[in-house]
C-alpha cells in the first residue's frame, strides 16, 4: 500500500498543505472546522507525520542555515542572485552562522537534516521543497515572494506600487502611449509589475492597448526582439516601462541602432538599479531601485531570530522601492 503524505491529506480534507502542517504541529491558528476535517482524514488515511523531520526544529543541531536559489539561465551572471548572495553572506558572517547553498531546478532537494533553518530566495518551480520544509516544521523565510497561505515568514518588494510609480512618472512627463516589456510571468514579481502598469494606466484614464504589452523574460535578448516590434508599429509608443534594467538597456540599444533617439523619441524606464546592466547602457538609465541587499540581510536576521526563538509569530514584510531619475526619460515634446 502506498504511504500517504501531507499532500494526500490536504487534498482529501480540501485544505492547503500549510493548514495540515499547522494541525500536525499542533498550532492554534487553525479554525476548529478545518482542524476536525484534517484530523478525520489523518485518522482515515492512517497518515503518520515524519517525526524525525519534526524534531529538526525542536533543538539546535549545528550552526548552519540553508539558502535555496531556483536555477535559471545565466544565474551566475544574475544581478539578483549576486545581491542575494552578498546580503546573506554578510549577514551569516556577522551572526557567526555557516551557510549551505543549494541551487536547484526544483528536482533536487536540500538535506534539511544538516541545517537549522532555510531561506528561499524565491519560489519558482520549487513549491514542493517549500512544502517539505513546512511539513518538517523547520524555521523558514521566503524572499521575493509574498504569501499569506503558508506558515512562514516572507520578505518581498512592493513591485505593484513600484510599477505604478514608474508609469505615473511617465504620465507626468506627458506620455500616454506607454508600452511595457514584462518579465517572465511565471514569477510573482513579473505579474505584480504588469498589474501595476495596467492599474496606473486605468487610474490615469489611458487606453490599454494590447499591442503595447510585450511579454519578455527579464533578459536583454527578449527585450531587443520586442523593442523592434514596438518601434516598427504604425503608431509606436513614446515611452517604454521595462520590468528589468537588463531589458531596458536592450530596448535602448535597439532604439539607437534603428535611428530612434532616447529619450527624444522614446523615453525608457527600467527596474532594479542594476549596476551590471548600467555599465552597458549607452544612456544613463532612469529606473526603480529595489533594496535586494537589504531584503537578503533582513531575511537572514529574521531566520536567526526564529531559530533562537526570539520571535514566535511569522513576519510578513514589504520593502519600499525608490525612483531614480537619470537621462533616459524626458518630457514629451
Amino acid at each position: 500500500m502506498k504511504i500517504k503524505n501531507i499532500k494526500d491529506v490536504a487534498r482529501e480534507a480540501g485544505v492547503s498543505i500549510a493548514t495540515v502542517s499547522r494541525v500536525v504541529n499542533k498550532l492554534s491558528s487553525v479554525k476548529k472546522y478545518n482542524k476536525e476535517k484534517v484530523e478525520e482524514v489523518i485518522k482515515r488515511l492512517k497518515f503518520r507525520p515524519n517525526l524525525s523531520a519534526q524534531r529538526l526544529a525542536s533543538k539546535r543541531k549545528n550552526n548552519a542555515i540553508g539558502l535555496i536559489i531556483p536555477r535559471y539561465s545565466d544565474i551566475f551572471h544574475s544581478f539578483y542572485a549576486l545581491q542575494i548572495l552578498q546580503g546573506v553572506g554578510i549577514a551569516v558572517e556577522r551572526l557567526k552562522l555557516d551557510l549551505l547553498l543549494h541551487i536547484t531546478s526544483g528536482e533536487t532537494f536540500l538535506n534539511i537534516s544538516n541545517v537549522e533553518g532555510v531561506i528561499f530566495s524565491d519560489i519558482i518551480g520549487n513549491e514542493e521543497q517549500v512544502d517539505s520544509v513546512v511539513e518538517a516544521g523547520l524555521p523558514c523565510v521566503i524572499m521575493n515572494y509574498y504569501t499569506k497561505d503558508l506558515p512562514v515568514s516572507c520578505i518581498s518588494i512592493d513591485n505593484f506600487s513600484a510599477a505604478v510609480d514608474a508609469v505615473n512618472y511617465l504620465v507626468k512627463l506627458g506620455h500616454s502611449r506607454i508600452a511595457t516589456i514584462t518579465g517572465a510571468l511565471k514569477t510573482q514579481v513579473a505579474i505584480d509589475r504588469l498589474n501595476g502598469y495596467l492599474t496606473a494606466l486605468e487610474k490615469n484614464k489611458i487606453e490599454k492597448r494590447k499591442e503595447y504589452i510585450k511579454y519578455g523574460d527579464f533578459g536583454r535578448e527578449s527585450a531587443r526582439v520586442l523593442t523592434k516590434e514596438l518601434i516598427r508599429m504604425k503608431t509606436p509608443p513614446t515611452a517604454i516601462f521595462a520590468a528589468s534594467d537588463e531589458m531596458a538597456v536592450g530596448a535602448i540599444q535597439v532604439c539607437l541602432e534603428n535611428g530612434v533617439s532616447v529619450p527624444k523619441d522614446i523615453s525608457v524606464i527600467g527596474f532594479d538599479d542594476n549596476f551590471l546592466a548600467l555599465n552597458y547602457s549607452p544612456i544613463p538609465l532612469t529606473t526603480i531601485r529595489q533594496p535586494l541587499h537589504k531584503m537578503a540581510v533582513t531575511a537572514t536576521q529574521t531566520l536567526n531570530q526564529i531559530i533562537q526563538k526570539k520571535t514566535r509569530s511569522n513576519k510578513r514584510m514589504v520593502l519600499a522601492t525608490e525612483l531614480v531619475e537619470r537621462s533616459s526619460c524626458q518630457p514629451l515634446a
